[in-house]
């Protein structure tokens, strides 16, 4: 297309006109571009494990790797993006934060479909998004199929590794709760890589992306402390002590316990 440009290809226009501050305080700037990255990057990553999830559930464990791996180094970008975000100091937050109303990063759909995706299900968290009806039905088309943690349960099956049946067939729209018997399947990967080395490449593949996810938890409750203290957020919640409850969640948690018992 000879009339395609750097601008139109990018539509720059309207993504560099996107950015539209409520007062005139230089910071906020900063604070709006930090967190429309952050938004673009997790649609990078939903996109990501869309992928992987349809490559798993077909058996093409190998590919999937590939989207599993950028996943995991986009968390580490989002991760450092809060170090930019801390040279705000609170005196500079402050003079802008009322302009924020009840608005809060609490509110962000795609954390929570990412959230859903891997299985940390929670149909509370619905009623946040009624006000917009696609986010809305996209969060329970998320919440109702198999998270990514499912389909590898059912890839460890497919390959002969024994998986208890009442892990199999579970509601997949409640949250994932460990079982010694999904444990005991991933120690026998664990036992034998090199039979196993597809399925025990998938697992790691898998901490991967749990540990960015906890690491960019942990950075994001200093960055908040940091900030705003110990007060409440601007969504309600309990701030730095709900964000500190987060660290405990763990996506794939026989994938870290089994490490103890091999």
């Amino acid at each position: 297309m000879s009339d395609m440009t750097y601008a139109r290809y990018l539509t720059l226009d309207q993504v560099l006109t996107a950015q539209n501050p409520l007062s005139d305080q230089h910071d906020e700037m900063l604070f709006v571009i930090i967190h429309q990255t952050k938004e673009l990057w997790l649609k990078q990553i939903l996109h990501e494990i869309g992928l992987a999830k349809r490559l798993i559930r077909r058996g093409d464990l190998v590919p999937a790797y590939k989207s599993l791996a950028r996943v995991s180094r986009i968390q580490a970008v989002m991760t450092q993006s809060w170090d930019i975000l801390s040279t705000m100091t609170p005196a500079d937050y402050l003079k802008f934060r009322d302009r924020l109303g009840a608005s809060s990063g609490f509110q962000s759909d795609q954390f929570r479909k990412l959230e859903y995706l891997l299985g940390l299900k929670d149909r509370a968290f619905l009623r946040h998004h009624e006000d917009r009806p696609a986010a809305h039905a996209g969060l329970v088309e998320a919440l109702e199929q198999p998270s990514l943690y499912d389909d590898a349960l059912h890839q460890l099956a497919a390959h002969g590794v024994e998986v208890p049946p009442d892990v199999l067939n579970r509601d997949v729209t409640e949250r994932y709760q460990p079982h010694p018997g999904v444990e005991a399947a991933w120690l026998t990967v664990y036992r034998d890589t090199t039979r196993h080395w597809d399925l025990y490449q998938l697992a790691e593949k898998l901490v991967d992306l749990d540990d960015a996810l906890i690491t960019w938890r942990h950075k994001h409750v200093l960055t908040v402390e940091r900030i705003i203290g110990m007060k409440t957020g601007t969504g309600g919640t309990p701030g730095v002590a709900y964000l500190a409850k987060t660290l405990e969640r763990r996506c794939f948690p026989e994938l870290w316990s089994l490490r103890t018992a091999l």
